[in-house]
């Protein structure tokens, strides 16, 4: 069940109904989400459930499952099992043929996506990076050719060095965006090159606040006509037009029935 990311106000209604009802919930913190409870004139009993607990745990929230209670699981802020625990317990919820639902709600990664300005159709989620500079280098690595944008957490203490590594690895042209204090009274997103970013981090010091991180895009490669055409001629000797057109496609972005013509012309001149 998600929980608000900073403003109490973005609990829905369907999350205090189901909050009231249940048996118990349980949280990673109880001091936490005993606040959020209050505030809203919530009893139902609070259990913690978080990384370093959660194999011990287990097989107890299972047991009251089996014994027919009803419970709900909720992170700190935002919505269990992305970046936070769970998905054991849901894997172990469904093998055992209990009925799991999601309430949906706030969540830190898709605001910040949503602000950033930046493409929103495709995006990969990575969560934090490796503190280890040689770690986070090859996470990095691994990532410059994704064709969407790039959701990251960091913390402020950190947030300079990791801009740096995506300016050095990822390009210092990438357009990006670093959103913190997200829903909160100091909501802040600054938008600019990844290299503006990390050079403007390290002058001002750590910010204060939770953050996300988002990259553009990899920009589309240039492929010159000779390229293009040098691409085609391989992918019809191999698959034929129809595919040879839809293959190219799909690796250089450039329009499909435009391959597709140049491809029978190919062809025909081939044979």
């Amino acid at each position: 069940m998600a929980t608000p990311i900073g403003n109490l106000a973005d609990i829905t209604h369907r999350a205090l109904e189901v909050l009231a009802g249940v048996d118990r919930i349980f949280c990673e913190d109880t001091r936490v989400s005993g606040k959020m409870l209050s505030r809203f004139g919530l009893s139902t009993p609070l259990q913690t459930y978080h990384d370093h607990n959660a194999g011990r745990i287990r097989p107890e929230l299972m047991a009251r499952l089996a014994d027919g209670q009803s419970l709900a699981l909720i992170s700190d802020a935002g919505t269990p099992l992305i970046n936070d625990p769970g998905y054991k317990l849901v894997k172990a919820c469904v093998a055992a043929g209990h009925f799991v639902t999601a309430i949906p709600g706030a969540n830190a990664p898709l605001t910040a996506l949503i602000l950033s300005a930046l493409p929103c159709d495709r995006f990969y989620y990575h969560g934090f990076l490796s503190a280890k500079t040689t770690a986070r280098e090859r996470e990095l690595a691994g990532l410059v050719q994704v064709p969407g944008s790039l959701i990251f957490l960091e913390s402020p203490k950190r947030l300079a060095s990791c801009l740096a590594h995506m300016t050095e690895v990822l390009g210092a042209d990438r357009p990006a965006a670093v959103a913190r204090e997200l829903t909160k009274l100091y909501e802040d997103v600054r938008r600019g090159k990844l290299a503006e970013l990390a050079a403007h981090y390290t002058t001002t010091g750590p910010p204060k606040g939770e953050i996300v991180i988002v990259v553009g895009p990899a920009p589309a490669p240039v492929y010159a006509e000779t390229d293009i055409t040098a691409l085609l001629k391989d992918a019809v000797a191999r698959s034929g037009v129809k595919a040879a057109a839809a293959e190219i496609a799909a690796l250089t972005g450039l329009n499909k029935r435009d391959l597709y013509a140049k491809a029978i012309l190919l062809r025909n001149k081939n044979d």
